[in-house]
């Protein structure tokens, strides 16, 4: 699978809900950045932080955040970015943003 090819297959995964796809997809050791200055913000190491961050996300979303639209895929070697539009909603309050998600690819899966 082309690096391009893995990204779109893990936003898939995400959107359709496919947990044992999404775990294939990201390494074991990940390193993950969530920019911002909230609750989620700063540095995850390991799927398992990574995993329990994105648990937290839809816990406090009731289970509305989600991927609405992957637009593009950019790839340059073992960095890929994603424009991607999000959204979510929490006590009655909506929210719908675009995004750019940039990855490091290592042997077929997400490292970074």
């Amino acid at each position: 699978m082309s690096n391009s090819e893995i990204i779109a297959t893990y936003f898939k995964a995400i959107q359709t809900g496919d947990l044992a796809k999404l775990g294939a997809l990201v390494a074991a050791d990940v390193i993950w950045h969530q920019p911002g200055d909230n609750q989620f913000s700063g540095t995850h190491t390991g799927a398992e932080a990574v995993f329990a961050m994105i648990d937290s996300m839809m816990e406090a979303s009731a289970g509305t955040f989600k991927i609405d639209l992957v637009k593009d895929i950019m790839v340059n070697g073992a960095e890929v970015a994603a424009t991607i539009d999000f959204s979510g909603q929490r006590n009655g309050t909506e929210m719908a943003l675009g995004g750019v998600d940039v990855f490091t690819v290592k042997n077929g899966q997400i490292a970074e």
